[in-house]
């Protein structure tokens, strides 16, 4: 860590990637800022509390982003994409673009964006991913130390509802024998502190993070175990994708490879040991969400 312990500003740190890396860091000993839009919600008052600097601001208010990024060493971005419906593709391209333009004017030492594990060279057809992709190209193509992490597919996202587990089985997108990369949203921040406290390492980089490969029968023997009785494992049916076309797409890419991952797990554990195998986060912070799905019906939505 630089002596001078100047702040890394955080976006969206009241959400999952920005709130892994604000723990992350706070625990690591940097001194931590946040933007957010309203100072009083509680979980910007949860973070007020855990020691973070907070300054009012939106993404759609350069202004702002400017003041939060005055004198701060490094900057975490990451921004709401359209699946989430609240903003619209253009609008997380402008945002990202944003983010790395002030970065490069206001003399940040180090940009860290955080893209989606399907972005690669050839576009996906999927705008969640494509846009990703724009931004990413934006950022190569300034003259700042930046850093690109591509993270796999949250282990949260097993849990979600609609997947069937509250039903004793689990549907989902592999094949039985297809195997899918995936990282729990928490050990996002411990990579980024990571690449945060070694920029003469990171500086430059793109690539894809990831702490686990599972297949379809692991998830089944994974879940059963957890859940101490039978979860019966199936892919979703072709009724079900022709049904949902962004089901179908996600489900493409992953049968095409982007979405399936590439991260390089042995050099990912060296940088740090404590990332989890989904073993190990379902037997522990994994549990209570677990636990919630097997008891919870309701619709899927995607949510990375």
């Amino acid at each position: 860590m630089p002596g001078n312990k100047l702040p890394i500003l955080v976006f969206g740190a009241t959400g999952q990637q920005g709130g892994s890396v604000a723990a992350a860091l706070l625990k690591a000993g940097w001194p931590v800022r946040a933007m957010v839009r309203d100072l009083a919600t509680p979980k910007a008052v949860r973070l007020s509390e855990a020691g973070v600097e907070l300054v009012p601001g939106t993404f759609d208010d350069p202004d702002a982003m400017r003041a939060a990024m005055n004198g701060v060493h490094g900057v975490f971005s990451v921004q709401p994409s359209s699946p989430g419906g609240t903003v619209s593709d253009e609008d997380e391209v402008r945002y990202g673009t944003t983010i790395a333009d002030l970065a490069l004017e206001s003399g940040v030492k180090h940009l860290v964006y955080t893209s989606g594990g399907a972005v690669g060279d050839r576009p996906t057809g999927m705008p969640h991913f494509d846009t990703k992709a724009r931004i990413e190209a934006h950022i190569r193509g300034l003259s700042i130390v930046a850093t690109i992490v591509r993270p796999a597919a949250f282990m949260e996202l097993l849990v979600m509802p609609g997947f069937g587990l509250n039903e004793g089985r689990f549907t989902f997108f592999l094949k039985p024998d297809q195997a899918m990369q995936v990282l729990a949203v928490e050990d996002i921040g411990k990579l980024v502190v990571a690449i945060f406290a070694d920029v003469g390492r990171f500086a430059g980089q793109t690539f894809e993070i990831a702490s686990d490969s599972v297949t379809g029968r692991d998830l089944e023997a994974l879940f059963s175990q957890s859940a101490g009785r039978p979860i019966a494992y199936a892919r979703f049916s072709n009724d079900v994708l022709a049904a949902n076309p962004f089901l179908a797409k996600l489900t493409a890419l992953l049968d095409q490879g982007p979405l399936a991952g590439h991260a390089d797990l042995e050099t990912l554990r060296a940088i740090n040991p404590e990332l989890q195998t989904l073993r190990t986060w379902l037997s522990g912070s994994g549990r209570a969400a677990f636990e919630q799905a097997l008891g919870a019906g309701g619709g899927w939505e995607y949510n990375a």
